[in-house]
């Protein structure tokens, strides 16, 4: 053997030298990862149960929701007519009541001090009213 391989001998010897406490230190993590394990895969199963669960209470909330919506959906399609009719109903009874008060000034003496009798009949503007009042509700 020539001087050459001697040190590479040596360097070589070193290093394998160098490399055994981190292969012992390697062996005693996997002899306790060895003794461990059925901790690691009972947390694996537990783990795996609570996505499983996770994603089920996802799903059941996603349907939920989905059924919300479609109800307010179904509430606000039947809601539109009626707010329409009561749209119309609210300017007729603004017509009458503008109306009314027409008449009612109308019908006032001049005097500021004269007061209307209550007891009066009450007149077709007021009964139109009145009507409208009902189907309103």
């Amino acid at each position: 053997m020539s001087g050459f391989e001697w040190v590479l001998q040596i360097v070589l010897l070193g290093v394998l030298g160098a490399a055994l406490p981190f292969l012992l230190r390697l062996d005693r993590q996997l002899r306790m990862l060895r003794r461990e394990r059925g901790v690691i895969i009972d947390g694996e199963a537990g783990l795996r149960e609570a996505t499983e669960a996770a994603e089920a209470a996802t799903m059941r909330l996603r349907a939920t929701a989905d059924g919300a919506g479609r109800g307010i959906a179904e509430h606000l399609a039947k809601a539109e007519p009626l707010r329409d009719d009561l749209r119309f109903l609210t300017e007729r009874a603004e017509a009458l009541a503008d109306r009314l008060e027409g008449l009612v000034r109308a019908a006032r003496p001049a005097t500021r001090d004269a007061v209307p009798a209550a007891d009066a009949a009450p007149s077709q503007a007021e009964r139109d009213l009145l009507r409208a009042l009902r189907l309103a509700k």
